[in-house]
């Protein structure tokens, strides 16, 4: 039996996928070739290509008036990516960044370079949530607090934050927040295909594929299409989404392999009936290891509930003490990858779609046996 992996990224693939990569690796579909080895403009990589397009646009239902774009660098690119495209659009250079952990903050610096960035809102400060005491970046900064510019080219939010396991999916409308016309940028690689998303408040959203969409190497950029064509004039040319969007995502020789294996997680989704049921089988796996957690006292989540997040659990040991011997137990018992970020600690368990429920239970049950011989 294969371990189970609670890597936070590159995480878990559908073994399903994995199998079909391995037999289908040095001849697809009777090709004789392997995908590594394909021209990327020839008929075969084309239909690879074109059907995880369609496949993505329907799982997600993303609108028609939405170019769909495989680019690559990883999200972290795109922290400078997005303003060289969009910052422009207003003429005045300005952005509005809403701060909600780690990951928010990289892209609120890197966005720095490039424009007059403010922060519109942060969890970055201890708080008093609906009566609970909060630790930065342990909760979301409401959106009717937000500070917003109504001149600003667009807000931007990180809609889950991986390492501190806050998740935050209201995404507001910023015309009724007084920001008329500016639209809003989520990045939202490791919860992307988790659950539906709703296009109508939202005027691009990207996400490294490598959490839950596919390996690491493509990145997924669906926007609006009137924000594309606002480049900055010493944006790569590479990176400019109008040159991405008219060439079919291959203005540059795309990442090929990261391309195909995405495209069979796209297929695996929708033969387990899509993001709608994925997103059931994904509650009952956060119901089953929150509940744990908060029924333990040996155990502890230090994010607010109304915001935790279902793709990625952090969690801490009572007794610190322990951890070592927590994680070196846990890898005997099969289950890797459980130790938390270096910057938050703890441990940390990331259970994204290709993690089934019997994982989850796995876990639990390795935690209960623990908190029995050591609790």
């Amino acid at each position: 039996m294969r371990p189970w992996n609670f890597s936070a990224g590159p995480s878990a693939l559908p073994l399903p996928v994995l199998e079909q990569a391995a037999q289908e690796m040095t001849d697809w579909h009777g090709s004789g070739l392997s995908v590594m080895e394909m021209s990327h403009r020839g008929k075969h990589f084309l239909q690879i290509i074109n059907e995880a397009h369609d496949d993505l646009r329907e799982l997600l239902s993303v609108p028609d008036d939405f170019e769909i774009l495989f680019m690559q660098g990883g999200a972290t690119a795109e922290n400078a990516i997005i303003p060289l495209n969009l910052i422009g659009r207003q003429g005045l250079g300005k952005a509005d960044y809403v701060l909600s952990g780690i990951w928010s903050e990289k892209s609120c610096k890197e966005a720095r370079r490039y424009g007059d960035v403010a922060v519109a809102g942060s969890s970055g400060c201890a708080s008093v949530i609906n009566g609970l005491s909060q630790a930065a970046f342990t909760w979301f900064p409401e959106p009717a607090q937000w500070q917003l510019r109504d001149d600003a080219a667009y807000v931007h939010l990180c809609s889950n934050e991986t390492i501190g396991g806050v998740e935050f999916v209201n995404w507001p409308d910023l015309n009724a927040l007084g920001a008329k016309g500016v639209p809003l940028v989520v990045d939202a690689s490791s919860h992307i295909l988790s659950r539906p998303i709703d296009f109508s408040n939202v005027g691009l959203v990207y996400a490294g594929a490598q959490k839950n969409a596919g390996p690491a190497g493509v990145t997924l950029v669906m926007i609006r299409k009137d924000l594309i064509g606002h480049a900055l004039p010493h944006c790569p040319s590479a990176f400019d989404y109008a040159n991405v969007a008219a060439s079919g995502s291959m203005f540059n020789t795309p990442p090929t392999y990261a391309i195909y294996v995405m495209g069979l997680v796209f297929k695996w989704l929708k033969q387990h009936g899509g993001v709608a049921a994925i997103e059931q089988v994904n509650i009952q796996k956060a119901n089953a290891l929150y509940n744990y957690i908060d029924a333990s006292g040996f155990y502890e989540n230090r994010v607010h509930p109304s915001v935790r997040s279902r793709m990625n659990v952090p969690f801490f040991l009572a007794n610190e003490a322990l951890n070592t011997t927590f994680l070196a137990e846990s890898e005997q018992a099969g289950l890797f990858q459980l130790k938390g970020h270096k910057s938050v600690g703890g441990m940390r368990a990331s259970i994204y779609n290709a993690m089934p429920l019997e994982g989850v239970q796995a876990l639990v049950s390795f935690m209960q046996e623990f908190e029995r011989r050591h609790g």
